[in-house]
């Protein structure tokens, strides 16, 4: 395949804020990779991206006189990539309704590729899994974890297993990568693979039942009831209780507690006792805020617990209500359940309220954090977080 470019569909791109705030659609994790990393795996390129233009200085666009423009809420399958690689120029791949999944043309596009831009249309119609709204990044996790286990594992043996106190029930799904380290867990794959990343880590007394990813450099904590259609993504820390939830990455659940139904952000951190509820106590579905309308919308959902932006630090014995959406860099602490919504930037909580995140403290902070794992905070990284500040400041005005 020639240049491949992830674009954001800007409807889906609103519908997974906070999380894309900053980051393009396509760099959210389910599974155990990124949608990007799944899209350079399988066709073995490095993808670009069409984005918001406050993301391109970060997440930048590869121009080329052949290019294919993917649509970055899909995930790949192999009849997809089929049709794909025939696709001739000029020519857009749809679903029935009219989504647009790619196109393939010679124009040098600036805005989000449109049917429009095609001089002809197919239409593929065999089952994608297209992230569409927030609570579908956990709600596809199982799935995805077990298409990305088989395009990881595929033709390659697993590290073994040498610990003696360590026991395995269905081991021909578990796959250790190099430098993986296990110490007296329990792990069931029997109804789902389990992926343990390079150099990651299972500390003693962990239960953990598959689908299951663990990736790389990251650790489950001494003690870890690690429930099946979860996801760690890199370098993060978890304990206490985690059921079908997503940690895109470098974000800490290190103590007790129970998450559930979850998406949280990179940068974050969830103190000791923090807990989440992720079903309603008389059954009915939940609903969750949208950044589309402002206000809290029906998700047709039993189960959805809580979605936090990148950079936002929960204080210790913190309690999330049923489908609470947290924004960016927030700081949040008090006793009682929090609202609903948090908007980004806020600090505070509980009985006393929030106040305004100052943005220079919050630079501090997150320069500390970052720091913490031996990495810089860039200038890059900066001036995204600065946008993001000015665009919810204007939120926060529209909704007062």
């Amino acid at each position: 395949m020639h240049n491949l470019i992830l674009f954001d569909d800007p409807t889906i791109r609103t519908a997974l804020l906070p999380l894309t705030f900053t980051r393009p659609v396509s760099e959210i994790r389910t599974g155990i990779c990124t949608i990007t990393e799944k899209w350079a795996r399988r066709l073995k390129t490095i993808p670009s991206f069409l984005t918001d233009p406050y993301l391109q200085i970060k997440y930048p666009c590869r121009e080329s006189h052949d290019s294919f423009f993917v649509n970055g809420a899909v995930c790949p399958s192999k009849p997809l990539i089929e049709a794909l690689n025939g696709l001739s120029p000029e020519t857009a791949l749809v679903r029935p309704d009219g989504f647009l999944l790619a196109l393939r043309t010679a124009k040098p596009l600036r805005a989000t590729p449109t049917v429009a831009d095609a001089e002809r249309t197919l239409t593929f119609a065999k089952p994608l899994t297209i992230i569409r709204n927030l609570p579908e990044i956990f709600a596809h996790n199982a799935d995805q974890i077990r298409a990305d286990f088989e395009l990881l594992t595929a033709g390659r043996l697993s590290q073994p297993i040498t610990d003696p106190h360590t026991r395995c029930y269905a081991p021909e799904n578990i796959f250790l990568e190099e430098g993986a380290r296990i110490r007296a867990a329990v792990l069931n794959a029997e109804n789902g693979p389990i992926y343990i990343g390079k150099n990651a880590l299972i500390q003693e007394g962990t239960v953990m039942t598959g689908p299951f990813a663990l990736c790389d450099h990251a650790t489950v904590n001494w003690g870890g009831k690690m429930r099946s259609n979860t996801t760690i993504g890199p370098y993060g820390k978890v304990g206490g209780e985690v059921s079908n939830s997503v940690f895109l990455g470098y974000s800490n659940k290190g103590h007790d507690g129970f998450l559930g139904n979850s998406v949280i952000g990179e940068w974050c951190n969830l103190g000791a006792n923090t807990n989440n509820s992720n079903l309603k106590n008389d059954y009915t579905n939940v609903s969750l805020y949208s950044y589309a309308t402002g206000r809290l919308e029906k998700t047709d959902r039993l189960f959805c617990g809580l979605i936090m932006g990148d950079y936002t630090k929960a204080g210790i014995s913190t309690m999330f209500n049923t489908a609470t959406v947290v924004g960016v860099n927030v700081n949040v602490f008090g006793a009682g359940f929090q609202p609903k919504y948090i908007p980004s930037f806020s600090w505070g909580g509980g009985a006393e309220g929030f106040a305004d995140y100052r943005f220079e403290k919050a630079l501090q902070v997150i320069r500390e954090t970052v720091s913490r794992r031996g990495l810089v905070f860039s200038k890059a990284d900066e001036k995204i977080l600065r946008e993001v500040y000015r665009m919810e400041e204007k939120n926060k005005e529209r909704l007062t």
